[in-house]
């Protein structure tokens, strides 16, 4: 199992200012559509919805389709279930802080490849590969909740 956990900072001086809500905000949108906030998702679908904080997605993400079951944890976490794919477990977004100018967002992985025994060297480079990623989704994320607090549209960012 590949475990990865990583928190930025939200506000950065010279930046546009996010408040939690504005975060928050911004994260269930990436939930809805991940094509503005994630470059190397290319295709974003809700499949079905089960309640206003629980449906289902499904996108392709480097190429590979996968299916994901989305739980919105008012006000603090969305956690993206894998449940078909190459690659199966748990995303979290987290919000942590209240202060502006302490508030992060924290990502959480807790994955497992198909055909990879744990602990392998294949693991361990997809674990590598995964981390750089998400890392770079984080930053993705954050530049887009920027742009909406400053009142730009998003737009699908290139990959």
């Amino acid at each position: 199992m590949i475990f990865v956990t990583h928190a930025l900072p939200v506000n950065e001086p010279g930046e546009p200012l996010i408040t939690r809500d504005a975060l928050w905000d911004g994260l269930v949108r990436k939930a809805e559509n991940a094509l503005p906030f994630v470059p190397a998702i290319t295709d974003c679908t809700v499949t079905a919805r089960y309640s206003e904080t629980v449906f289902d997605r499904d996108i392709v993400l480097q190429g590979r389709a996968f299916s994901e079951r989305i739980t919105l944890e008012h006000p603090h976490r969305v956690v993206f279930t894998r449940i078909a794919g190459p690659v199966l477990g748990t995303i979290a977004n987290e919000i942590e802080g209240d202060d502006p100018d302490q508030l992060t967002l924290r990502f959480s992985f807790a994955l497992v490849v198909a055909g990879e025994p744990g602990g392998s060297a294949g693991e361990q480079a997809h674990a590598d590969q995964m981390t750089g990623m998400y890392r770079g989704a984080v930053a993705a994320t954050l530049d887009a909740v920027r742009k909406i607090a400053a009142g730009a549209a998003v737009r699908p960012q290139s990959v």
